[in-house]
């Protein structure tokens, strides 16, 4: 199409100048008729190169995630009777009797749980945790190896960290990692047989937080206790940590690399492997195949490795209840297991939560890990 100005009246019509005596504007040179289109094609085109260059590499990520859920597990690839529970703050601050741990105690028998994370905190922001947050500690330490002998009952701490706003704990503090220190040994005197720390968020990287395991390391030997920690999911493209970071401020990931700088400071090391953004259980279960393959990597093999399992049913941003189910998060650790080293002995799942777990979790939990 030219630029010429084209008659829509007659009064146009009849009031336009012959072609051949009109002057051309700059504007309507040849060359503006031409480049003018171009420019403008051009223009047009960038949100669409734009849309290409971000879903084109979300589509072959995906597509890959599809083919990592394919194929059959390997026999073998069921419980190692290592696996651990998350429960809540009802069993230690008094709203639990005899009845509930009774009941605890029937469902969890013949299951591979091996360790209760029970909620025994926040911290306070200075590293602190106060007695009185786990009044009844000594009393559920006590009917849960009475009634379940073996199983371990762990103080599961957290707090939210200052690291993506003022507010919240602060590792770069050394005060603050003493005093967590502090509340470790306290914790730990109440008769627990470990402690489960789940800080957020916790960006990769972060030598603040390994120089704080490397304390408590010292403390749980001395207790001949346990350390264990909730981590984040591992990058499932290089670097993608720092893209999110950069993009959204929250960096989400950690490296592969930091990933096993943790696990080699810990005895025990359990994979949030949920709120992935998957939108389809396909998709989902390739996600948590390849969490398993990167954890399994860099994990060693004295510390104990656990997938977690979503045992919840919310629905928001970053997690779909129809997407991150059980069936398919306990088929993607299997097909990791599987492909990386499916005689691993130090490996387990951890679920997550009790409070919020329907009997068709337990159901998949148990018909897919513990006797598929």
């Amino acid at each position: 199409m030219g630029t010429e100005r084209i008659p829509t009246t007659d009064d146009d019509a009849g009031n336009a100048e012959p072609a051949e005596t009109r002057e051309e504007s700059p504007e309507e040179s040849p060359e503006a008729r031409v480049a003018r289109p171009t420019w403008l094609i051009w223009v047009r085109r960038v949100p669409l190169v734009l849309a290409l260059t971000v879903l084109l590499p979300l589509l072959a990520a995906e597509t890959a995630l599809r083919v990592n859920y394919t194929g059959d597990p390997a026999d073998g690839t069921s419980t190692r009777n290592r696996d651990a529970i998350w429960l809540g703050h009802a069993w230690v601050d008094g709203r639990k009797d005899d009845a509930d741990v009774q009941a605890l105690a029937d469902r969890l028998r013949d299951t591979g749980i091996r360790d209760l994370y029970v909620h025994s905190g926040p911290l306070e922001h200075d590293g602190t945790l106060p007695e009185s947050d786990y009044p009844k500690a000594r009393w559920l330490i006590a009917a849960v190896h009475q009634r379940l002998p073996g199983v371990r009952v762990q103080a599961w701490l957290g707090d939210k960290l200052a690291s993506e706003s003022p507010d919240g704990l602060r590792l770069d503090r050394a005060a603050t990692r003493a005093a967590v220190v502090r509340s470790t040994r306290e914790i730990l005197a109440a008769g627990f047989g470990g402690v489960h720390f789940d800080l957020e968020p916790l960006h990769s990287g972060d030598r603040d937080y390994l120089n704080l395991l490397d304390e408590l390391r010292r403390v749980t030997r001395a207790h001949q206790a346990l350390l264990s920690v909730a981590a984040h999911q591992i990058d499932p493209l290089p670097a993608f940590h720092s893209f999110w970071g950069r993009t959204t401020g929250h960096p989400k990931w950690w490296s592969q690399a930091y990933f096993g700088q943790v696990a080699r400071r810990v005895d025990q090391i359990a994979v949030m492997s949920y709120d992935t953004m998957q939108p389809l259980d396909t998709l989902y279960g390739g996600y948590v195949a390849q969490q398993t393959s990167l954890a399994m990597e860099v994990t060693p093999a004295s510390t104990d490795l656990l997938m977690g399992l979503p045992f919840y049913h919310e629905n928001r941003f970053g997690h779909w209840a129809h997407a991150e189910t059980v069936p398919a998060a306990v088929r993607g650790v299997r097909l990791g297991l599987s492909r990386t080293d499916a005689h691993r002995d130090r490996f387990g799942v951890a679920l997550y939560v009790d409070f919020a777990a329907k009997e068709e979790d337990w159901s998949a939990y148990r018909e897919g890990w513990v006797r598929p």
